[in-house]
């Protein structure tokens, strides 16, 4: 895929498969991104911050608190004005450095609402950010705006509870933050990821008409809808092999796992049986399987 590389006030073509951390690219008039050099398993080359708009602007998803990072938000932004700090979730990835960006622009921090939660799952970049106090919460329907642009609030809860996309009107754009990447399904972990929630999101975005989804991870998703079709036909697909391997005889977490995700990288073996589990509790609560201790059966 290409986008432009920004070069001094410059937009530049750029191939988005060679992007570097620090510089930023200018993927649509309105729309730029900023790579953090916080690459991992769970955030493929890391996580991306965008800055929408000129002059006055809004950063979405500012990152992890690295010096480096808010130091190239600062350039890719020198001579313009911050005015909002969004942030789409609470994950350490995501948010921390809401607070040394706002220190340094006094921007207003707005976005998804705070979360304190001590996950279980075996995600270290996952955990959530404590240090994040927004100056106020944008709800589902509500809207910041500068001159030539609007973002408003998606509430799409499922990978947190406290998930917000952001909708970028006038690029038909919608910035997906975890709830959709470009690159991987979601990891929906509870106690807080919650697998109804993250469908009935899915189901929520189904019935917008966004142009290009901008994720957190990954490259833009350019036919959103037949996206979103594939992960919420992926997941009933996962759905129905957790019920036919219970079919076969009560099983542990770890058992399904391994008949469900052959050859997976093992660093990513936690992860995907924290996606089973969120998985099971939905069926538990729909009344299709039983938990006894560690082991799951159909129910009768």
């Amino acid at each position: 895929m290409i986008a432009l590389q920004i070069q001094g006030s410059q937009c530049h073509m750029a191939n988005m498969d060679d992007q570097i951390s620090g510089v930023a690219q200018c993927l649509h008039p309105l729309v730029r991104r900023v790579l953090a050099p916080n690459p991992s398993h769970f955030t493929l080359h890391g996580t991306q911050t965008y800055i929408v708009g000129h002059g006055e602007v809004a950063v979405i998803d500012p990152g992890p608190h690295l010096d480096a990072h808010v130091a190239s938000i600062l350039a890719a932004t020198q001579g313009e004005v911050i005015r909002y700090i969004l942030c789409t979730h609470t994950h350490n990835d995501h948010s921390p450095a809401a607070a040394p960006l706002k220190a340094a622009t006094g921007a207003e921090i707005v976005g998804c609402a705070p979360l304190v939660l001590d996950d279980s799952g075996p995600r270290s970049d996952a955990a959530f950010d404590r240090t994040y106090a927004p100056d106020r919460v944008l709800r589902d329907g509500e809207a910041v705006s500068a001159a030539g642009w609007t973002l408003t609030g998606v509430e799409t809860p499922g990978h947190t509870s406290n998930h917000l996309c952001l909708a970028l009107p006038e690029a038909d754009a919608l910035f997906t933050g975890d709830h959709v990447m470009g690159w991987s399904t979601t990891v929906i972990s509870p106690p807080d990821g919650d697998m109804a929630d993250y469908m009935a999101s899915l189901d929520k975005l189904m019935g917008r008409a966004d142009a290009i989804y901008y994720p957190a991870h990954g490259d833009p998703v350019e036919r959103p809808q037949r996206f979103v079709r594939s992960l919420m036909g992926h997941r009933r697909q996962r759905e129905g092999q957790i019920l036919r391997l219970l079919g076969d005889g009560d099983k542990p977490i770890p058992a399904m796992v391994a008949k469900m995700y052959v050859g997976l990288d093992p660093n990513l073996i936690p992860a995907a049986g924290r996606s089973v589990l969120a998985h099971l509790i939905d069926l538990e609560r729909r009344g299709q399987v039983v938990r006894a201790g560690e082991t799951w059966a159909r129910a009768a």
